[in-house]
């Protein structure tokens, strides 16, 4: 079998330009549209009867510090099924996959906020009275945040399995549940991780968001973490806010030791090399475990539940059979499914073009499109400042497992660290020293969203095979020509899952970096992102929806016009 290893083939350059990523635009903008009429016919002021008061005494913050991070890990949960579920459909079946990852580009693009402000009423209606739907709209809304990367990266996972070892899964017969989990999970596992590290820490940026819910003029505060800071925020508390830091801190450090670290070096037996590993992380939970016999019982007992799945799930016939021959695929569905969806895209034009005329008017879209060229300006701007310091900085981490280990909990820290936090010093300095908001505030875009360069970039270094290490170093590689060479075509997939994840995580942020408060001062700078947080706040749900929609059109165009071109480049000449 050929031993070459490709890192982008030309399959997921084919799969990335998919005709209908604008034609799917307007019927989601449509969606949104008819779910923000629903959400304003059910708005009507809600009475958290049953929530707790909120108090900015630290002895509370170990039960809020439980409350977001239980809500963090349901919201992780889910975005793992759904990931996996996502890459599973969309590299296995040609029609859901110019869907189902064309409109994921479009839901990464739809800002948090968006989702809140049509999603937290519909929550309400459907538990009234009760906790629960105001619990469930905040797992949302973290879901939400952390969803999108880990689906992209599974996606670029399953996409990038090598030619041989998809060739030997075909010798073997493996049927499609099989293939799952004996090659594609296992496969995108190590990257996955990273990526769910860095979901989890980022979703810690939303928490304030998703904790302390404000729309249409209701102030919904869940007990956690987000919402003692928003508390500490909104009452100029300095000590609290410390307090927060500090047990932040604290649950990072749990779980990178309890959870992820001992998951990343588990990973690391389905790294793809042909020699043995130097750069395998260590774990002492996960060595603790494997010297348990009680451990071994259970993780033996789920072993066999697995085997046995994989098992009956197996094809009935095997590869001399003539059932194993591949038929030539019908064009009757295709063509079927592809006027189907024309169909549905005219009607969304034409019910999009009756609402911008009867409810917002043309002169206000255009005023939105012009704001939008203003975050788009910083986005393109912050994106390349960060890609300049953290490419060079994932390379060396990825590459030095030690170092790996060390920074890793300090990485996650940095990422989890909420940047609202931050904006109280900005809004500070900006007000004494008479800065000018539209370039001071830009920079807040990018604290938090950054970070899905480092873990996605650390990801690639650290799988890149060990043979491929030693040729690098006999050849004497050093230099431009080395990372021409050798380490851009191995990242750059990984570069290009993260800068994605980047760039609609910046336009994300730009709602609330673009609209800052600390206690009675307001800072605003001209952007989409500060129009929908005053339409969120005023309660205007068409003007949001305006927002919503013009932010989706930035980013698809970004990512249509950049991001498919930059995967050109990776088939053309950064591969191996």
């Amino acid at each position: 079998m050929n031993k070459k290893r490709q890192f982008f083939p030309r399959q997921v350059v084919e799969a990335g330009g998919n005709r209908w990523d604008w034609a799917l635009l307007p019927i989601v903008l449509a969606v949104f549209v008819l779910m923000a009429y629903g959400s304003q016919q059910m708005s009507r002021p809600f009475e958290l009867g049953q929530a707790l008061p909120l108090s900015l005494d630290p002895s509370y913050l170990p039960y809020y510090l439980l409350r977001t991070t239980l809500r963090m890990f349901i919201a992780l949960g889910a975005s793992m099924v759904f990931s996996c579920v996502f890459a599973a459909l969309t590299t296995k079946y040609r029609l859901a996959e110019k869907v189902l990852v064309p409109l994921l580009d479009i839901l990464q693009s739809i800002p948090i906020l968006g989702f809140l402000s049509i999603t937290v009423t519909a929550f309400i209606a459907m538990f009234p009275g009760n906790l629960l739907g105001v619990e469930c709209a905040a797992i949302f809304a973290i879901f939400t945040s952390q969803a999108w990367n880990m689906a992209f990266s599974a996606y670029q996972g399953f996409r990038t399995v090598p030619a041989e070892l998809s060739e030997a899964a075909m010798v073997y017969q493996l049927s499609g549940w099989q293939r799952f989990w004996r090659l594609e999970l296992p496969f995108a596992m190590p990257g996955l991780l990273w990526n769910m590290m860095m979901s989890m820490s980022g979703g810690w940026f939303f928490v304030v968001a998703s904790e302390a819910i404000s729309v249409s003029g209701q102030d919904i505060k869940l007990p956690g973490i987000g919402s003692y800071i928003a508390l500490a925020i909104a009452q100029s508390d300095m000590h609290a806010i410390g307090w927060a830091i500090a047990a932040m801190f604290v649950a990072v450090l749990m779980y990178d030791q309890l959870f992820f670290r001992p998951l990343l070096a588990w990973a690391d037996r389905f790294r793809f090399e042909e020699t043995g590993s130097d750069t395998a992380q260590q774990s002492w939970l996960l060595t603790w475990l494997r010297r348990t016999e009680r451990t071994q019982a259970i993780v033996a007992w789920f072993g066999d539940l697995l085997g046995r799945s994989i098992a009956l799930f197996r094809l009935s016939h095997d590869g001399t059979s003539i059932r194993a021959r591949r038929d030539q695929p019908s064009l009757v569905p295709q063509r079927v499914w592809d006027a189907v969806i024309a169909a549905v895209v005219f009607y969304a034009l034409w019910s999009l073009g009756h609402f911008i005329s009867t409810e917002v008017g043309w002169s206000e879209v255009g005023h939105v499109f012009v704001l939008g060229l203003y975050t788009l300006a910083r986005v393109v701007l912050l994106l390349a400042l960060a890609a300049l310091i953290w490419v060079p900085v994932g390379v060396w981490i990825g590459m030095n497992p030690r170092w790996a280990s060390r920074t890793q909990a300090v990485a996650q820290f940095l990422a989890a660290f909420p940047t609202n936090l931050v904006f109280p010093v900005a809004v500070v300095a900006i007000v004494r020293f008479h800065l000018n908001p539209d370039i001071w505030l830009s920079p807040l875009m990018i604290l938090g969203t950054q970070w899905y360069l480092l873990f996605n970039v650390i990801a690639g270094a650290s799988t890149i095979p060990t043979e491929l290490r030693h040729a690098a170093q006999n050849f004497g590689l050093s230099g431009w020509l080395k990372w021409r060479r050798y380490l851009l075509p191995a990242i750059f997939p990984s570069f290009v899952t993260g800068a994605i994840t980047a760039t609609g995580g910046s336009w994300n942020a730009s709602i609330v970096a673009e609209y800052v408060s600390w206690g009675p001062t307001t800072l605003k700078a001209h952007g989409i992102g500060s129009y929908i947080q005053e339409m969120t706040t005023a309660g205007d749900f068409p003007r949001i929806a305006l927002g919503i929609g013009v932010m989706c059109i930035f980013v698809m165009g970004f990512n249509h016009f950049v991001w498919r071109r930059l995967y050109t480049l990776a088939e053309s000449r950064l591969h191996f």
